[in-house]
């Protein structure tokens, strides 16, 4: 099919939303469609000229065209416009408005969410593409998200209509890893058991607790992938510990190597946790990008022990620690550091069970029997 994809995320940019959007298109376009993606025109076009296959760790090109329109509100509509125009055969849109207004337009419409309604309108346009009949479907990240909807918002949707899409991973990307050893010297890490966390250092990330156990294992390397420059100028302003590195922004083509440098990943969620946005606390419905690069790298995952994170990980692939007890931490992170045995089980099993998330499968599970 000809496909419009319609989403809010600046590209290129370092954002989480943005990559999600590539990889979703990326493996639209790997299942066989014509994809086209339409984002707002954003205020630094000159970043245009990055190589987003490299940026964003792609194996497949798709058009982006970047619209101009007199606000973000109208943006939704004019994408919408351009779809017809483009005779686009479906709408695949991150925006509810966008999604209504396909409806709206007798197109069919596949509505992408990771966050419950927000704001005084939110809940409206949830509610209107919820209501209006035409062919469309609900993908929802989590299960939790879902109920929150029919609970929170009494949304209802017929069963056909709905489909539980978590995020994946670009399992080829992840196929022939080094050891922690060797990577950790084709990047220049020093020789040490290393632990590590990749991602943004925004609020609830976790980043308090990382320094914390940093400055309890100080033989230990303690890497944060990710963050931007700001933000890792505070972090390092406060940790006093020299076992501790800030990468910064890392090209997601890179990504897979530095998280085989270590020997275990972390996922230390506060219990509450912003999005780029910083509007939506994310903890009860969040799908994590890189819970399914963690698994697919194959090393031991310590996580907080939230809800929504146990949709995807169990006591066989991954370690749970409450997200406020750091000697629950400490205590787990020691055990593992001393125990390879377990560590290589708790990696092994997730990379099996990894298998079942790889975007492309992830695609085909939006589209079947769709439209």
């Amino acid at each position: 099919m000809n496909i419009v994809a319609i989403a809010g995320s600046t590209i290129p940019s370092d954002t989480a939303n943005s990559l999600q959007v590539m990889k979703a298109c990326q493996a639209l376009v790997q299942i066989g469609h014509q994809v086209t993606l339409l984002v707002p025109a954003a205020t630094n076009m000159e970043n245009k000229s990055v190589d987003l296959k490299k940026h964003y760790g792609l194996q497949e090109d798709f058009p982006i065209e970047w619209l101009s329109s007199s606000n973000r509100r109208m943006f939704t509509w004019d994408a919408v416009r351009r779809g017809r125009a483009r005779k686009a055969d479906l709408v695949y849109s991150w925006f509810p408005q966008s999604a209504v207004f396909g409806l709206l337009s007798n197109l069919p419409v596949v509505f992408e969410i990771h966050i419950q309604p927000t704001g005084f309108f939110g809940p409206g346009w949830h509610k209107a593409f919820a209501s209006l009949r035409g062919r469309k479907r609900l993908v929802s990240i989590t299960d939790a998200l879902v109920n929150i909807l029919q609970r929170d918002f009494h949304m209802q949707f017929h069963p056909e209509e709905v489909v539980i899409a978590p995020n994946g991973v670009d399992l080829e990307r992840f196929a022939s890893l080094p050891d922690p050893v060797t990577a950790r010297r084709q990047i220049g890490f020093r020789e040490a058991p290393t632990v590590m966390c990749t991602g943004h250092l925004y609020a609830g990330r976790g980043a308090e607790l990382f320094l914390s156990l940093a400055k309890s294992f100080p033989q230990t390397n303690f890497v944060w992938v990710g963050g931007r420059p700001e933000d890792i100028e505070i972090w390092k302003q406060k940790a006093k510990s020299e076992n501790v590195t800030f990468t910064g922004f890392i090209p997601n083509s890179d990504l897979p190597l530095y998280q085989a440098a270590a020997d275990i990943l972390l996922m230390p969620y506060r219990r509450s946790i912003m999005g780029s946005s910083g509007t939506a606390d994310s903890a009860s419905v969040a799908s994590p990008m890189k819970m399914f690069e963690y698994m697919a790298a194959g090393r031991a995952i310590v996580s907080s022990n939230l809800p929504v994170i146990r949709e995807v990980l169990n006591e066989r692939t991954a370690v749970f620690c409450e997200p406020d007890d750091i000697e629950d931490w400490r205590f787990e992170i020691e055990k593992l550091i001393s125990n390879q045995a377990h560590r290589d089980e708790l990696g092994n099993q997730a990379r099996q069970d990894v298998q079942g998330y790889t975007w492309v499968a992830r695609a085909q599970r939006i589209m079947n029997h769709f439209p």
